[in-house]
């Protein structure tokens, strides 16, 4: 992955050319041509109908007393939601200018927006400039400190650098040159002359998506906008170098720890830097011909458990839409891709945060020939990672070892995902309402985020620990057509020096008659003075009868226990989601009445 500039400056074949398209020509007849196509009517009537709304919006500015509310408070939904707005009318404006040229209300508007854009105090959120330049009140204001002034580049101030240049290369026949004018300056002065000129930033060496989404973003703007091979090669080897940490921070499963929806942000950043580098390289920068590259790809395939549900550990949401184009791009590049249907497809308004490369891509990359499937049941073992996931439809059954300091990480070790037709019985309550609060010593005193928000014991009164060294081990799998088994000792999860071994069994029965059997050994050195069987389920119809409880939505499972050795009490609880929507869910606590020295809990979960 590492490249110095000079071994990539002998590699910049093409020069002053579009890495989009081959001329201006071939640009004009695509986006006239996709007009007229029946697969693309969907995805065009969507950004007409968005165009039609935000023309009938105020274009909101963003104001000094929004900017500062995450410093007084926090809170950054009340910044952020015009930042966004802002940025779905930049999309939104530019490829209907370059879809409709004979409508001059599209330039105008998508001008008007670009200027707003440029005058913006700064790119970055307010919640990723704790402690920056941009932020310091104490310093003297003199020529010489301005001159020296350095800036802060986050994901959205590069992303913005990415887009601005991108629609820049597409919308030189229409722009107002001054527009234009003010479009590379701003870019320059804000991420590729900071990047170029200032000392590492601190998400270069990250192992997680900010190394891709920053450096792939600032990688893609200078493809786009410098000519100067010396200065291009420089930042290059950083961007390069950059790649390089993201991908350390997946294991040679491809399972990415974050969550699908950062698999599909840092990843997709990855995939569109790579894609222009080796357009401006004539394909000797191939940043896809790695085998551990290819299983990142493959990773989107493997998390979805039925439809559009995913695998939901970690800060990501039960529910996802897929990039039809970045799927239809991967597929291209690996046969063993499973192309989703189309019914999975991400709308146009779905993504919050209005980023243009995916938004632009599902068109530029969508391939009306491909024929999407539902996804294969199957059941994979993420050995690296420790994620087991089987699809056995309508039945699936999903759990982690693992450890606890993982990227965007939840305490969260033998915890598990059951569910029938969609309809999930024991879940995962994924990400919740970013804060200030969130990503602080506080992160785990969140109900979603500690241990306490998952299926797992709590021991002496005490939930899992958080760090790196608190872990599982695994210590049997097997997979078979009929049964598979999976077995992890997570005594680590816990500082609890007197538990010696907490072995948790999975033994998942996928026949006519489907079931799951947990088994929880517990091993101490001395009796304990509690342990209780926490399980995290949707608030559901709850029925008793001497075997245990019947859970019951538009599906049935009975959970079947010895009330003789466990004490069954019905919590319910809400939290705030990741859009800071309330969800209520219940806690069902199993209580050994006698706990001992060694102790083994069995529940069985028979889904009806």
């Amino acid at each position: 992955m590492y490249m110095k500039s000079d071994q990539i400056k002998k590699l910049m074949y093409r020069k002053n050319v579009s890495l989009l398209f081959s001329n201006q020509e071939e640009q004009d007849i695509w986006f006239h041509s996709i007009k007229h196509k029946n697969s693309y009517q969907p995805l065009l009537e969507e950004i007409r109908a968005e165009a039609e709304r935000l023309l009938r919006e105020p274009d909101k500015e963003l104001s000094f007393s929004n900017f500062t509310i995450f410093r007084e408070t926090g809170s950054r939904l009340e910044y952020e939601k015009v930042y966004f707005a802002k940025r779905r009318r930049l999309n939104t404006f530019a490829l209907m200018a370059l879809l409709e040229p004979n409508h001059p209300i599209y330039l105008e508007q998508l001008e008007n927006t670009i200027w707003s854009i440029c005058n913006e105090y700064s790119w970055c959120l307010p919640a990723h400039l704790k402690n920056s330049p941009e932020m310091a009140t104490d310093m003297d204001v003199s020529l010489q400190s301005i001159q020296e002034s350095s800036y802060s580049i986050d994901l959205f101030a590069a992303e913005t650098a990415f887009t601005l240049s991108e629609i820049l290369t597409l919308t030189k026949k229409i722009l107002d040159p001054l527009i234009q004018r003010r479009m590379q300056e701003e870019v320059y002065r804000r991420v590729l002359l900071p990047f170029f000129n200032q000392p590492q930033f601190g998400w270069e060496t990250s192992t997680h998506n900010w190394a891709s989404v920053c450096a792939g973003s600032i990688g893609s703007a200078a493809l786009h906008l410098i000519e100067d091979k010396e200065i291009l090669s420089v930042i290059l080897e950083r961007v390069l170098s950059s790649m390089g940490y993201y991908l350390k921070g997946f294991n040679d499963d491809g399972a990415c720890m974050e969550g699908y929806g950062y698999w599909q942000y840092g990843f997709g950043f990855y995939v569109y830097f790579a894609d222009l580098l080796q357009k401006k390289t004539a394909g000797e920068i191939d940043l896809f011909h790695s085998e551990k590259v290819h299983q990142i790809a493959l990773f989107q395939q493997k998390c979805f458990i039925h439809k559009n549900q995913v695998v939901n550990f970690s800060d990501s949401n039960q529910q996802a839409t897929v990039f039809l184009g970045l799927s239809h791009y991967l597929k291209k590049i690996y046969q063993d891709i499973e192309v989703p249907e189309k019914g999975l497809r991400a709308p146009y308004t779905e993504d919050h945060c209005s980023r243009w490369a995916p938004a632009f891509r599902n068109l530029l990359w969508f391939n009306e020939q491909v024929e999407g499937k539902p996804w294969h049941d199957k059941t994979y073992f993420l050995s690296d990672s420790q994620w087991f996931i089987s699809r056995n439809d309508p039945y699936v059954f999903a759990c982690k070892g693992g450890h606890n300091d993982e990227p965007h990480n939840h305490n969260d070790i033998g915890h598990f995902i059951l569910q029938k037709n969609g309809e999930t019985f024991f879940k995962d309550l994924g990400s919740g309402l970013y804060s200030d609060a969130y990503f602080s010593e506080d992160r785990y005193t969140i109900f979603c985020n500690g241990s306490q928000g998952h299926s797992v014991p709590i021991i002496n009164n005490q939930f899992q620990a958080e760090g790196v060294s608190h872990n599982a081990t695994i210590t049997d799998v097997s997979i078979e057509q009929d049964i598979d088994t999976l077995e992890m000792n997570i005594a680590n999860a816990y500082n609890i020096a007197s538990l010696e071994t907490l072995s948790r069994r999975f033994t998942w029965i996928k026949n006519k008659k489907p079931e799951l059997i947990l088994t929880d050994t517990f091993q101490f050195s001395e009796n304990p003075e509690s342990i209780v069987e926490r399980f995290i389920t949707p608030v559901l119809q709850i029925t008793e009868d001497q075997e245990g409880v019947i859970l019951e939505g538009n599906q049935k499972v009975k959970l079947k226990f010895d009330r003789n050795q466990l004490n069954l009490v019905i919590g319910e609880k809400e939290f705030l989601n990741h859009f800071g929507e309330t969800e209520e869910l219940f806690i069902l606590d199993f209580t050994v009445k006698k706990p001992e020295n060694t102790c083994c809990v069995e529940l069985v979960f028979q889904l009806l």
